[in-house]
């Protein structure tokens, strides 16, 4: 934990949210390599705050905190490193980037996990960068599931047997689980992807070719496990 000790550190992060805090100040949750943590941010909404341009959303920065006894740090510098500015040219975009970091600031306890700060951080480049909204939403779903400790079963079926390359499945809303079905809409290729999508980076998964359709399927099943 970051905050277990009084302390300065220097780390990289997003900001997840900000809450306005009396007249001029900021309570901000981040999320960092090291784990999510709260810090107050003194002065950051005066017009000629030192700290301003380092707070926004969807922007990586290199903070500094002050960790004490409080349980919220201080923040002491923040510097951008990146600001992915075309997320905030679309509307789709800004809403998914949105939905990303509010999931992760409700979830993220006060542990050590680097998983969250992966999704944040390749889920903003990649939505920067034009890819596709559908996949990574999927993407960063079913990873953030993954991230508490609930992936996703893609190995068995309700009743138990390994699912088969040559059987067709529906996905049980209410089991979590693939149901053999002849009409199902779920079959080797769709398994195959959605454990690509739990086992790696997005760099990886982005370059998968996809049919028509698969995108849709995938994200309707991620859907459901939040």
């Amino acid at each position: 934990m970051l905050n277990n000790m009084r302390k300065d550190v220097r780390t990289l992060g997003y900001v997840l949210r900000r809450t306005n805090y009396g007249e001029a100040d900021r309570i901000l949750d981040i999320i960092t390599p090291e784990g999510k943590l709260s810090v107050m941010a003194r002065g950051v909404r005066k017009e000629r705050s030192k700290l301003a341009g380092g707070v926004e959303l969807f922007t990586l920065t290199d903070f500094n905190i002050h960790l004490g006894k409080s349980e919220l740090g201080v923040l002491t510098g923040a510097k951008m490193v990146k600001h992915y500015s075309d997320i905030i040219k679309d509307f789709d975009k800004i809403e998914l980037a949105a939905m990303v970091l509010k999931r992760v600031s409700k979830v993220a306890g006060d542990t050590e996990n680097a998983e969250y700060f992966r999704v944040v951080d390749q889920g903003l480049m990649a939505l920067n960068d034009g890819d596709d909204l559908g996949l990574i939403e999927a993407w960063a779903l079913l990873n953030i599931k993954k991230a508490m400790g609930e992936e996703v079963n893609l190995y068995r079926d309700l009743a138990g047997k390994k699912l088969s390359s040559e059987v067709s499945y529906r996905w049980d809303e209410i089991e979590q689980t693939f149901v053999e079905d002849a009409n199902g809409r779920y079959g080797a290729d769709e398994i195959k992807l959605l454990r690509l999508i739990i086992s790696s980076d997005w760099g990886m998964v982005r370059r998968v070719r996809l049919e028509s359709g698969m995108v849709e399927r995938i994200l309707w099943l991620a859907r459901t496990v939040v």
